[in-house]
């Protein structure tokens, strides 16, 4: 992997996204984002008044629950 090519994934994966992007994004609604965090099985940090999940902390979700599903 080129140096170039971590660097997009780097900032990829520091990216903060709202609650509505996150329930688009997993096809649930916003008090399951909400328990999810709540749950601690989505991690999430608040910016003021805005919670904002990162996208690692969405793609480590996805890979758990893919992995459970596959056990």
């Amino acid at each position: 992997m080129t140096q170039g090519v971590k660097e997009q994934i780097d900032r990829l994966d520091s990216r903060l996204w709202p609650v509505e992007a996150v329930m688009d994004r997993l096809s649930v609604g916003r008090s399951t984002v909400f328990a999810l965090i709540a749950s601690r099985e989505l991690r999430s940090v608040k910016v003021g008044r805005r919670r904002l999940i990162s996208e690692a902390a969405v793609r480590e979700y996805i890979s758990r629950i893919d992995g459970d599903g596959a056990a």
